[in-house]
């Protein structure tokens, strides 16, 4: 987050305090100063900052947690061989380019310099842009991995079924933030795409763009920056050529320093590369050296054209290597995102770890490497720019074959190691993270062994929670399986990872090309394995084609008896028991947890189908239970772990625990901790019920914006969340209940809440609550007959049945007493409180009254507790 350079220390505190929500008066008691100060720095925040409300201050604090006394975080370069040298003029040009329009291209060829200029004016001009942003490095990013770059410079998870570009834009329409994105030029289709949709729908977003060409969108403004000219050049030489000989630093060398500057055209790169020979050659030997590549590359092409490629730069450089130097220095162009010794040696076999570290300490001293520490390691990467000319030299070696094929099996060897490490419980995320880019492009190598390599990618990805990318590495996999059995392999994980983020039609559809290709080669128990889990998605999920009528029966043999297809037929029959137990029952003898999980789910769908319950709530504790004990990192463990959450939080909401669906509403240590369309609904309905009724309207704002987002995907169980938004709202008295209520038959698909199955009951009861609410008795007698409708799902029925019954005796319906008597029949805490208050409304006797807001409270109900003991 970027804040205003004169933002006081106190001022910073109060800043802090505001992200959590706190009043004037809480602030001032915590940071024990007077409420009148406190008032004073928030005025002056919002002067500071340039927003206009409180709210948008809190906003700005709570933004990735990031303390808010923070500079803006866009630094220039530091320490030897990194200052700034000239550019003035380019400098001023720039920062008057970003003031007035939202897409600068800073454009020239490679090494002259244009990242250090960019990253110079972002440190300048950061402090405009109070939501601050990035600064994207795409030297190792590849083509359709340029969003994931972005996104996780910003600090941005993946919410699908939301895309991960719709998150991105998402962050960037927070505030003024300025994106910084280098070296785009192998990569300028798919910026500018991200580009465009940024400029559209992020309206305070300015990106500024480094690149050897422009990037093509409309309202770009491009700036070209030339080499370095007369003394600027020749200041860069001497600063840079006195870090490796001190002879350089003062004035006796003008006439080198000249001479050497206008050998390389000025590029700034390449005044560096020969400024770093300066200390080996001395003054006589790198003009020597100059004259001799000058010859070179006139040599029948004319004198004017030497000097115009830095990759004739970089040759000079190279052919200064002795044979040993330039053998290893092309085979370092296979790596992608740099590299550490053991990877060095994994494309070098030939040579001893002690060869290999003099030999990528003598290309350090010479500026073909760049060499940085991790965690005590240290790791090398090369400039692209010269990263490319080693390829090419690669290429004309006739080596690229050999070293393509070692840096696979590298490749390959680090995934196992790396797979091992995670499901052995080690550090291993940290390594990965640096060795990515490099996996990326060795499992697009066409060799047979890329499957293998492919899904442990995807195990990686996924289980850095990168949903979407694990499900299309698990797609690759699938492309080089061998035969059904893998292709089942790769497909089931591929679809476990989309039901992660509740994506159901797309593991429908892959689970059944899984099942053809099984009756394809006439594998008849992997096809029913295949189709078992079709009819248990159809069944459990929002799938697309809509379920069949006869729940997809019909795709089970009947000579099939797995314990898989035996928990199918009871999805088939989802709210008749006896299927539902036999299933637990072969489940449980199986030991497979898995299977347990999912027949325990189905078990306790028809229990709640069934009125009982408190008895589905025990079987949602035990699944979670059983949950804690699967790997988070297997795809097929965590469909199942999300689900048992979100379970576990329905059935604590249909017995009336609130104070545990509260809790389970705040839990982190869910795999989908945050994500908008997973655990947002569970946080509206538990603090809605629980008197919570700030963060139930906050948490169903951000719900409905990300599925706004994302598209509006068909997840109409997200419908009965909004509901309950519009309860939260009527009972805060905003005056929003309508646009809710609007919102919920939109996220159902239906026009009327009695058309929809998710909604209906929940429906319901917010309309019979609310008219109690206010009130408002007219339309009593249909509101009342709506709440004891015949509900297709249970778990809103005893919410729905109190609210209808407190409203029929308070608006003295005739036959009030058999509404109460229905609803007395419930297992549900808050239902049996409600009719308790009933009982002390007719009464009237405080004591009974007393004992209502009590039972309230011990269920977590604080708006109900509140409301009764108002009575």
């Amino acid at each position: 987050m970027a804040g205003p350079r004169d933002v006081s220390a106190r001022e910073a505190e109060v800043l802090s305090a505001l992200a959590g929500d706190r009043s004037n008066a809480q602030i001032a008691r915590h940071l024990h100063i007077s409420v009148r100060t406190v008032e004073s720095h928030v005025s002056s925040l919002l002067r500071k900052y340039g927003v206009s409300d409180r709210r948008e201050l809190a906003r700005l604090a709570e933004l990735e947690g990031v303390d808010p006394a923070r500079a803006h975080g866009f630094t220039a370069p530091t320490g030897p061989g990194t200052s700034f040298v000239g550019r003035e003029q380019d400098r001023a040009e720039l920062v008057a380019a970003l003031a007035s329009n939202r897409l600068v291209s800073l454009l020239g060829p490679g090494g002259v310099g244009k990242t250090r200029l960019a990253l110079r004016v972002a440190a300048e001009v950061g402090e405009n842009y109070p939501y601050g942003g990035a600064v994207v490095d795409l030297v190792p990013v590849r083509p359709g991995f340029v969003v994931a770059a972005v996104a996780e410079a910003l600090q941005v998870r993946e919410q699908p079924p939301q895309t991960l570009t719709d998150a991105v834009v998402g962050r960037l329409t927070q505030g003024r933030t300025l994106l910084v994105l280098d070296n785009c030029e192998h990569v300028v289709a798919d910026v500018g795409d991200l580009v465009a949709r940024i400029l559209t729908e992020a309206p305070e977003t300015a990106v500024l763009a480094t690149s050897r060409e422009r990037i093509g969108v409309a309202g770009e403004r491009p700036l070209r920056l030339g080499p370095l000219e007369g003394s600027e050049a020749e200041q860069l030489f001497r600063d840079r050529a006195a870090l490796v000989a001190p002879e350089f630093s003062g004035t006796e060398q003008t006439d080198i320093a000249a001479q050497v500057c206008a050998g390389v055209d000025g590029v700034p790169l390449a005044i560096e590369l020969a400024a770093a020979r300066a200390g080996s050659l001395g003054p006589d030997g790198l003009l020597a050296a100059l004259d001799d590549r000058l010859r070179l590359l006139a040599g029948g092409r004319g004198p004017n054209e030497r000097h115009h490629s830095l990759a004739q730069v970089i040759g000079w450089s190279y052919d200064l290597l002795d044979d040993d130097e330039r053998a290893l220095f092309r085979r370092l162009g296979v790596f992608v995102g740099g590299f550490d010794l053991a990877a060095v040696g994994g494309v070098a076999p030939g040579s001893s770890r002690g060869e290999l570290s003099d030999l990528l300490g003598r290309l350090t001293d010479k500026s073909l490497l760049h060499r940085s520490q991790h965690a005590g390691t240290s790791r090398w990467r090369m400039l692209e720019t010269v990263r490319v000319y080693a390829l090419e030299e690669l290429g004309r070696s006739g080596e690229y074959d050999e070293v393509a094929v070692l840096h696979l099996a590298w490749a390959g060897a680090v995934a196992a190691d790396l797979e091992a490490r995670l499901e052995a419980g080690e550090e291993w995320q940290a390594e990965f993270d640096q060795v990515t880019a490099d996996l990326r492009a060795a499992v697009s190598h066409p060799e047979a062994d890329v499957r293998r390599l492919a899904r442990r990618l995807a195990h990686l990805t996924f289980a850095r929670k990168r949903f979407v990318e694990a499900h299309d590495h698990y797609l690759t996999a699938a492309a080089h399986a061998t035969d059904s059995a893998e292709l089942y392999d790769d497909l089931r994980d591929a679809a476990d990872a989309t039901l992660t983020v509740a994506d159901g039609t797309e593991a429908y559809h892959l689970m059944l090309r899984a099942a053809d290709r099984a009756a394809a080669e006439g594998n008849h128990e992997l096809q029913q394995e295949a189709l078992a889990y079709v009819v248990m998605m159809m069944n459990r999920y929002e799938v697309q084609p809509p379920v069949p009528a006869d729940r997809g029966a019909g795709l089970l043999a009947a000579d099939a008896d797995t314990v898989q297809v035996r928990i199918a037929r009871a999805w088939v029959a989802r709210f008749e028991l006896e299927p539902a137990e036999a299933a637990v029952a072969a489940a449980r003898q199986s030991t497979d947890p898995l299977a347990m999980m999912n027949a325990l789910d189905v078990c306790g769908t028809a229990l709640g189908g069934a009125g009982r319950l408190r008895d589905a709530r025990r079987l949602a504790e035990e699944r979670l239970e059983l949950a804690a004990t699967l790997p988070e990192h297997d795809p097929r463990a965590v469909a199942e772990i999300v689900d048992a959450y979100h379970v576990a939080s329905t059935t604590a909401v249909a017995v009336g625990d609130l104070v545990e669906a509260v809790r389970l509403a705040r839990l982190t240590d869910d795999p989908m901790h945050g994500h908008p369309f997973i655990t947002g609904p569970r946080q509206v309905r538990a603090f809605a019920l629980g008197g919570l009724l700030d963060e139930a309207v906050r948490a169903a704002d951000e719900m409905y914006s990300s599925w706004l987002a994302a598209g509006r995907p068909p997840h109409a169980w997200m419908s009965s969340a909004a509901a309950l938004a519009a309860l939260a709202h009527g009972l805060l008295g905003t005056g929003r209940e309508p646009v809710w209520h609007a919102r919920a038959l939109e996220m159902a698909r239906v026009r009327t809440p009695a058309a929809g199955p998710n909604l209906q009951a929940a429906s319901a009861f917010v309309a019979a609550r609310l008219a109690l609410h206010h009130n408002d008795t007219r339309a009593a007698g249909a509101v009342v007959r709506g709440a004891f409708a015949d509900f297709p799902e249970p778990w809103w029925v005893p919410y729905a049945h109190a609210a209808g019954a407190e409203l029929a005796v308070v608006a003295g319906l005739a036959d009030a007493e058999r509404y109460v008597e229905r609803a007395s029949a419930a297992e549900n805490l808050w239902s049996d409180a409600v009719v308790l208050r009933i009982g002390a409304r007719r009464t009237g006797d405080p004591a009974a009254v007393a004992e209502v807001a009590t039972a309230f409270e011990r269920i977590g109900a604080r708006f109900e507790q509140k409301v009764t003991l108002e009575l």
